[in-house]
Formats: structure tokens, sequence, C-alpha cells
């Protein structure tokens, strides 16, 4: 929010000669490896500067300094979101939109829009991030080749987030095409990869298939199936979120210790995340409920605390 921004004529324009692109895009790298590493504190610390340095790297008007830009404001998007200040993550998605849109990259513009779909989801309006989400997705698909590895990965996530707010919608059948096409893409691809911090393969696409199955009930297909997906290639984050869900899925099913348990694991591996998480706070809430009763649980009266969920 930076006031300098709101007027050329009052402020002019700063001085992009002191911002070196490279040293800004590798620490716009790290920030997305902090990321995906559920170190959102680090990420968090290191925004203010970044955001700093992709203003002025934006007044240079070339392609490159504008892709790394739209990268660091898709960082603050995506960080915003995951601790909850979905407002202001919808204001760095456009930024990131913006951003990419003048640097005549396909890939950044595509990938940006990634950025806006899940801030949308963040705020409740599902019909806009799927329009956002499959309009970018099938755009792209015209401007890539069949062996295009960062055009499949953005690509085939912008489906997996667009599946995600059509089962929020309730709209199953929507949500099982855009799960195939994600697949269809996963297949093509051939492995997780992790181009432009996508982390998108077959393994992603199976832990969006369960998430999309919880909101549209199907809890007990997730205690069933999720123990059988393996994570374990993915990052840190992508880890954490899996056991979330199955957090989430034993809570609806009464299994109170087995939803606990994955809880407790998930905040070894990320606290950050998971003390910050509202799907967390809630499910704790239902455990703390429902454990009431039954004498005091210690380690979950201690969870709770730490995640807020109490007062």
């Amino acid at each position: 929010m930076s006031h300098r921004r709101l007027s050329r004529t009052l402020f002019g324009v700063g001085d992009p000669d002191q911002v070196g692109l490279s040293e800004v895009a590798t620490f716009a790298r790290l920030g997305w490896d902090d990321y995906q590493a559920g170190r959102i504190g680090r990420v968090i610390a290191g925004l203010p500067a970044l955001i700093i340095s992709a203003q002025a790297l934006e007044e240079t008007g070339d392609g490159a300094s504008l892709i790394t830009a739209a990268r660091v404001y898709h960082l603050g998007a995506s960080t915003l979101a995951k601790v909850g200040e979905s407002d202001l993550s919808w204001i760095a998605a456009e930024r990131a939109m913006e951003t990419a849109e003048k640097s005549g990259s396909a890939l950044a513009l595509a990938s940006s829009a990634r950025a806006g779909t899940h801030a949308l989801l963040s705020v409740g309006r599902f019909d806009d991030a799927m329009q956002l989400g499959q309009t970018a997705a099938d755009w792209l698909r015209d401007q890539i080749d069949d062996n295009d590895a960062a055009g499949l990965s953005i690509a085939g996530m912008l489906y997996l987030r667009t599946a995600i707010a059509s089962a929020r919608r309730q709209d199953r059948s929507t949500t099982n095409e855009l799960l195939a096409q994600a697949h269809e893409y996963a297949c093509r691809l051939g492995h997780d990869s992790n181009e432009w911090h996508t982390m998108f393969g077959p393994t992603n696409v199976e832990l969006h298939r369960m998430h999309a199955a919880l909101d549209l009930g199907d809890v007990a297909w997730v205690v069933e199936h999720g123990p059988t997906v393996d994570a374990s290639p993915l990052n840190v984050e992508r880890q954490v979120t899996r056991r979330i869900d199955m957090a989430r899925a034993y809570a609806w099913t009464a299994r109170d210790e087995d939803a606990l348990a994955e809880l407790l694991t998930a905040e070894k591996s990320a606290p950050q995340i998971v003390r910050h998480s509202a799907v967390v706070r809630d499910t704790v809430k239902a455990l703390h409920r429902r454990g009431h009763s039954r004498g005091t649980n210690r380690p979950l009266l201690q969870l709770a605390d730490r995640c807020r969920a109490i007062q």
C-alpha cells in the first residue's frame, strides 16, 4: 500500500536501476521454497522488502522484470490466503495478474490467474473462481505444446483449483470433469513436478480429489481411500494439507483420536500453517466440544490454545 504508487505526477517513478533483477528473482524463489516447506513466518518476514523491490521492477517495463514482480505478488497472495487475510490476498492476486499481463508471458499470466482463483476461493466467490480458473486453463491450453512441462503444470493446477470451486458449489458432475482434465495433464506430464512452484502431478491430483470429496460430503470415501495416498514425494505444505483433510474426515466420523493424531503430526511438520488455519481451528473446536464431556484431553487443549480455537 505504497502511497508513492498512487500518482506518478506527484511522486514520479522510482529508480529501477537500484534493484537487481537476479537478486529479486533469487529471493522470490527462496520465498516460494519457504512457503512450500511450511515456513510461513519466514515468508511473511521477507515479503515487505520483496514487494517494494517488485514495485521497482515494474517501472522497467522489461518482460523478465515484470514476470519476477508477478511471481512476488503471487507469493504474497498465496501466503495471505493461507493465514486468512482473504481481502489482501485478492489485492495481491489482482496486482499479480495485471503485472503478468504486461509482461506478455502466457505462463506468467496463467500462473497469476491461479493466485486469483485461490483468492476468490478464500472469500467464497466460487462462481467467479470457476470462471477465472477455467478460462485461464482453456486459454493456456492453446498457448503450449504437448511437451511443455511448465504449461502442463500450470494448466493442471488451474483445473484442480477450479474443481475445488465446483465442489464447493456442490456441482459433482463438473467437479469430476475438471478432475479428469487435471488427471489427463498429470498423465501427460508423467511425474510429480514443481514447475513454477506448482507441485503438480499425479499425487497432487489425488490430494485434490480427496479435498473435493470432502466438500461434496463423501467423507466415508476419504476415510477409506485417503490413507492409501502417499504424499511423501510432495513438499511439506502439500503433505500437511493432506493430514488436515484426513483430520477433517476423521472428525466428521467421530474418530477423534485419529483426527487429533493427524493434526499433531501436521503441526510438527509445519506449525505455522496448522496454527493459522481456519479449517484446523474449526476442526479443533468440534473435537473440543465432543471431548469436553469425556474429561480433559490435555494434548487437545494445548493444541486448541495454540490455534486460538477456544477462549
